[in-house]
């Protein structure tokens, strides 16, 4: 039943996908251009809409393909540097022009989530949104209170959409990892399960919430980035209420420029952000397309930012983020061994690299990118590379970082457009050696000394009763030492006690074989009379002995 109903959903995907002309499209790339000749077959050439760009049919066929279709077109629109400008500005607007849900199903979700009319909740309620996502729509409202707010509605049936999708990428997974030789490296089942966790997070709007409470204690205070506090009443599973910021977009840069927006200063404060949330706070924001970061302009010359929209939030584990830390700032200091170490040591490659030929081939990948401003970077060239040096190397893909890499993937392209001239190792290299120093250096000692010291001078009036119950135990472990040595010493005394035993049974129970072997001869007609004799005796003797062997006992 699973694969009818896996086979219907492909047959509808291609079916979109037709529908757009997208499979022409598809055979029209240079990768697969050596088989152009299919074009004519394919039903995309013939129900081509001649009216639609290409770009509008690609927009067009993501947002009609579902939530997880459209997450895919959000990430490529960061990537102006890899797509066409026509293709990046129509999937720019699915960052928040997504088709919205009706009112009538608004207002509906809205009532039944208060159990109580829309007017006694909120003053002022504008039924049309103001913007649309994949996963949800946003409405400005007023509070009765006067506090002006906006209103976050996940949409209908979200999560069944959203299941089958990933059913489906499962099956393409699995397929993946048996089928295709890199598949165990890229470990798709892993990273799709990874994905699968993300958007299931995204869909419970409390668990944004408290993302968004949680981020915003990180920053307080912050001159480099706001984020808007949430009106924890008003909020639920399925809707989410929180103060109403503005700012302006982070891709309007021509608007940017027009208020004389100091955009050097915005996209070197953007690095330190991503690097902080990374390393400082372990608990960064995973869905930083532009739809979701805007800029407060009052102060132009030292402009701030806004981020919104928590859904999907990314940590790592202590040992990937030290062991990321240390790639990074090796990386920046051009110490290729040192990364290359950090690589078999964090078992990211195998165990087996050569260190001195990873290196090499780190060192070809990276260097020619280095003193370079962003503009001048081909990264499609930089990311063929380093997919080459991963295949050569049989490195896996670590799911666990995913969200971290779309994250990066994210804020260089933001950072690409809005200040081309960046220079992202001089601008991140400070921090990071800075927070390795807090880490490991002399100030984590002394700030680990001090984190200690009030816990330990609190415990001091204890020493004593503490070394008293050390000693007690040491005595009862003593104890308990000569009593388990006792008793190995008595059963090593049985088991060679068994031993000789068994010597004994084992030779009574060869003479006696051998007795009954003469007799059975003799009783057959061979031998002289005598062998009856030696038979019976070795019966007699191989009896005592097989008696002296069971019965034998030693103190």
């Amino acid at each position: 039943m699973k694969i009818i109903r896996r086979i219907i959903h492909m047959f509808s995907i291609y079916g979109v996908i037709a529908r757009y002309g997208l499979d022409e499209l598809l055979l029209s790339t240079k990768i697969f251009r050596p088989l152009r000749l299919l074009v004519y077959f394919t039903p995309g050439y013939w129900i081509l809409p001649k009216h639609l760009t290409r770009g509008i049919r690609i927009r067009l066929a993501l947002e009609e393909l579902g939530p997880i279709f459209v997450k895919f077109g959000q990430i490529l629109s960061t990537r102006r540097d890899l797509l066409p400008d026509d293709i990046a500005l129509e999937l720019e607007k699915l960052q928040d022009k997504v088709p919205p849900f009706s009112e009538d199903i608004a207002r509906e979700i809205l009532e039944k989530a208060y159990d109580c009319p829309l007017d006694e909740v909120f003053a002022k309620f504008d039924i049309k949104p103001m913007a649309a996502a994949s996963v949800a729509q946003v409405h400005t409202a007023e509070l009765h209170n006067g506090r002006k707010v906006v209103v976050k509605i996940l949409r209908p049936n979200i999560k069944t959409r959203i299941n089958k999708d990933m059913e489906l990428l499962y099956f393409f997974a699995r397929l993946a990892h048996r089928y295709w030789s890199d598949g165990p490296r890229l470990r798709p089942v892993e990273v799709v399960a990874e994905f699968e966790k993300t958007l299931h997070d995204e869909l419970d709007l409390i668990r944004e919430a408290a993302n968004a409470t949680q981020l915003r204690r990180n920053f307080k205070d912050s001159e480099l980035i706001y984020v808007p506090e949430i009106e924890w009443d008003y909020s639920c599973s399925n809707v989410i209420v929180m103060e109403q910021v503005t700012g302006m977009p982070i891709n309007d840069v021509e608007n940017l420029k027009r208020h004389a927006v100091n955009l050097k200063y915005l996209a070197n404060s953007g690095v330190e952000v991503f690097f902080t949330q990374v390393f400082r706070d372990n608990f960064f924001h995973a869905d930083m397309h532009p739809g979701n970061i805007f800029v407060n302009t009052t102060n132009p010359n030292r402009p701030s930012y806004i981020a919104i929209d928590f859904g999907i939030m990314g940590t790592l584990s202590t040992e990937d983020q030290h062991y990321l830390a240390a790639n990074f700032l090796a990386f920046f200091r051009r110490d290729y061994h040192k990364v290359a170490e950090l690589h078999v040591h964090s078992g990211w490659v195998p165990p087996g690299t050569r260190v001195e030929e990873f290196e090499g081939a780190i060192r070809s990948v990276c260097e020619p990118i280095f003193d370079k401003p962003l503009k001048e970077i081909s990264f499609g060239l930089v990311l063929l590379r380093l997919f080459q040096t991963a295949r050569r190397f049989n490195m896996e893909v670590q799911p666990q970082l995913v969200l971290l890499q779309k994250t990066f993937l994210n804020i260089e392209g933001i950072g690409r457009q809005l200040y081309p001239e960046l220079d992202l190792w001089k601008t991140a290299k400070p921090f990071l050696e800075r927070w390795m120093d807090e880490r490991i250096g002399l100030r984590a000692f002394i700030k680990g000394i001090n984190t200690n010291l009030p816990l330990l001078a609190e415990s001091l009036p204890e020493f004593p009763m503490l070394i008293h119950n050390v000693l007690v135990k040491r005595q009862e472990e003593s104890a308990d030492i000569k009593r388990i040595s006792q008793e190995m010493l008595h059963l090593r005394k049985e088991m060679q006690q068994w031993r000789e035993r068994f010597v004994w049974i084992l030779v009574g129970g060869v003479l006696m074989i051998s007795s009954s072997i003469i007799i059975s001869l003799k009783i057959q007609g061979f031998f002289n009379p005598n062998m009856l004799i030696l038979g019976v005796g070795l019966g007699i003797l191989g009896t005592i002995v097989l008696l002296f062997g069971w019965t034998n006992k030693q103190d």
